[in-house]
């Protein structure tokens, strides 16, 4: 048996399950794992309620076909943003929250609720409801997950190695998403030209940069 090895131990001694070295190295560099815990689990829940919301947003593009498919197109990414960032809080020893109410109110991003009130029989009002007042919505909650995600990958940079992975590669989609956003919104109430410089996905959802290999058709 070979003694001396230079990482054959640290500061959890061997056979110890109440401490993890993946959250003592990053502590080591700078990263306080039980901060970046709570960060990512607001932050998910931010992707969490944003796929409930962009589901709302979509049904209420009546009409508009093409918007409709970018706007699935990012509401599915966001689900698979919270699908890839899940188990790493169970890594750095959290959970999700119990109760689902408490998990969107940590959301770290506002509600992205369709842009009219609610009528008397439970429907939406839609008398005044236009398409670029959506269009604003879609892209506000955009923005918001493009600082969120740059926040954390500031707080792991050099640090911790596999969040920032995660992070930026949320973060390369959230600004895909916006640059879309721009462009129809620019169109839609502006009439101006400006390109997003992409356009949507091969397949709804396709996430290139946040979906890992799939074990089964449901991931």
């Amino acid at each position: 048996m070979s003694d001396g090895k230079e990482h054959d131990s640290g500061s959890v001694e061997p056979g110890d399950t109440s401490k993890r070295v993946g959250m003592e190295v990053i502590r080591e560099r700078g990263v306080d794992p039980e901060e970046l815990r709570e960060k990512l689990v607001d932050a998910i829940g931010a992707e969490f309620t944003t796929y409930y919301y962009y589901t709302n947003l979509r049904m209420h593009l009546a009409g508009e076909e093409d918007y409709k498919e970018i706007t699935e197109d990012a509401r599915l990414e966001d689900r698979a943003h919270f699908e890839l960032v899940v188990p790493r809080v169970y890594e750095l020893e959290g959970s999700l929250p119990n109760d689902i109410r408490e998990f969107a109110d940590r959301a770290s991003c506002p509600d992205a609720e369709v842009p009219t009130p609610m009528d008397d029989d439970g429907g939406f009002d839609t008398e005044d409801l236009e398409v670029e007042d959506i269009l604003e919505v879609l892209l506000e909650a955009e923005r918001c997950a493009i600082r969120t995600w740059s926040e954390i990958c500031d707080m792991t940079r050099g640090a911790d190695p596999r969040t920032y992975d995660m992070a930026q590669r949320i973060l390369n989609e959230e600004i895909d998403h916006e640059a879309w956003f721009i462009e129809l919104l620019s169109k839609e109430r502006d009439d101006e030209i400006n390109p997003a410089g992409h356009f949507a996905r091969g397949e709804p959802g396709d996430a290139p940069y946040s979906t890992n290999n799939r074990f089964n058709d449901s991931a």
